[in-house]
């Protein structure tokens, strides 16, 4: 009976100081901070033509993903306006930037290259997002390239395309010859290779006046971020 109060008066004690260990062992569980991510919404608005609903729509679905997940989420939508220095702050408090954008003529709409070239010489003016090119006058292995400061960083494109999947990846056909949409993408994604991203998978809604299917592919893109981000 003795031994029993005794053990009872001692179980809170002993229980305070395994979690108290428990803490100091992992210390990192206490310190652990929320990822981040950056999503940028390159559309840029024709009115009655290109209203933007199907690239807000994948840019919402992503919202809900990262959210659900407890990300803290950064927004840019590029034809609302933005600040580059404020820009780059974001990128650099970014784990993970998502580019959603439509395929205008082959290429993103004016308004994100114009972004980049403000961006990135911010960036590269500071030399928060580089430091330079990469290459050294007194070593000549130092490669074009490889001067970025992001290394750990991901990026990733998600794309709205008028043409259909089929278009991709076959040299039978008469304008991509073969490329796939990363191929396509190359000089976007360059970009941030440049700067040290590793470039995740992108995910790319085809054929969008005629796609069937388009209320499934927004249904799909979830998986695809879980997928490529290991999640």
């Amino acid at each position: 009976m003795m031994k029993t109060k005794i053990l009872l008066v001692l179980l809170p004690f002993l229980w305070t100081i395994r979690l108290e260990t428990s803490a100091q062992a992992n210390p990192e569980k206490e310190t652990a901070k929320p990822k981040t991510v950056l999503l940028i919404n390159a559309h840029f608005t024709y009115p009655g033509w290109s209203e933007g609903k199907l690239n807000k729509a994948f840019f919402e679905e992503a919202k809900e993903f990262f959210h659900a997940r407890a990300y803290k989420i950064l927004e840019t939508k590029i034809e609302d306006g933005y600040n580059p220095d404020q820009e780059v702050e974001k990128h650099l408090q970014a784990d993970i930037v998502i580019l959603q954008t439509p395929v205008n003529w082959i290429s993103t709409p004016w308004i994100y290259k114009k972004y980049v070239d403000e961006v990135f010489n911010s960036g590269l003016k500071s030399q928060k997002l580089l430091w330079g090119d990469g290459r050294s006058a007194t070593d000549s292995t130092k490669q074009y390239g490889t001067g970025g400061k992001m290394q750990g960083k991901k990026f990733m494109i998600s794309a709205t395309w008028n043409a259909a999947q089929k278009d991709f990846s076959d040299p039978s056909q008469y304008l991509f010859q073969g490329k796939k949409p990363a191929d396509v993408f190359f000089n976007i994604t360059t970009n941030y290779r440049f700067s040290g991203y590793e470039i995740l998978e992108g995910y790319n809604c085809f054929d969008v006046f005629h796609n069937k299917h388009i209320k499934q592919d927004i249904e799909n893109y979830p998986a695809h971020l879980k997928q490529v981000l290991s999640l």
